[in-house]
């Protein structure tokens, strides 16, 4: 099991950017996936980005695809969400979250089930 906690949630107006961090304990950081989710106001949790284990393989959803970017540092066990130009839309609670599976080279898992640990969650508010 690990522990993960997001951090850098805010306030922020439409256009502007925001950097997500989420930091891992408790498991060999550099041997699972790391996934990032939303969640707005009586919505289903949804998939926003997701990287491998290595950092080689990203992927996003469509609706962030060009606007937010996944990176991670295996050595210092974090992973960051850096959201440019956000949208009154990209408000949510933003999750990290850890599969400690070891999926085939170029996938990485878009649904949530598939994710085996998840932090406490991070609020993102766009205002427009």
């Amino acid at each position: 099991q690990v522990q993960l906690v997001e951090s850098g949630g805010g306030l922020v107006q439409a256009g502007g950017s925001l950097r997500l961090s989420c930091a891992a304990s408790g498991r060999t950081f550099s041997s699972y996936t790391m996934g990032w989710f939303r969640q707005a106001p009586g919505k289903e949790r949804e998939f926003v980005g997701a990287i491998s284990a290595n950092g080689e393989y990203t992927h996003y959803a469509d609706s962030v695809k060009g606007r937010f970017t996944i990176s991670r540092e295996n050595a210092r066990n974090q992973v960051d969400l850096q959201m440019n130009s956000l949208k009154p839309e990209d408000t949510a609670v933003y999750y990290c979250a850890a599969d400690y599976r070891r999926p085939p080279p170029g996938f990485v898992p878009v649904a949530a089930g598939d994710y085996d640990d998840w932090g406490q969650g991070t609020q993102v508010t766009v205002s427009s």
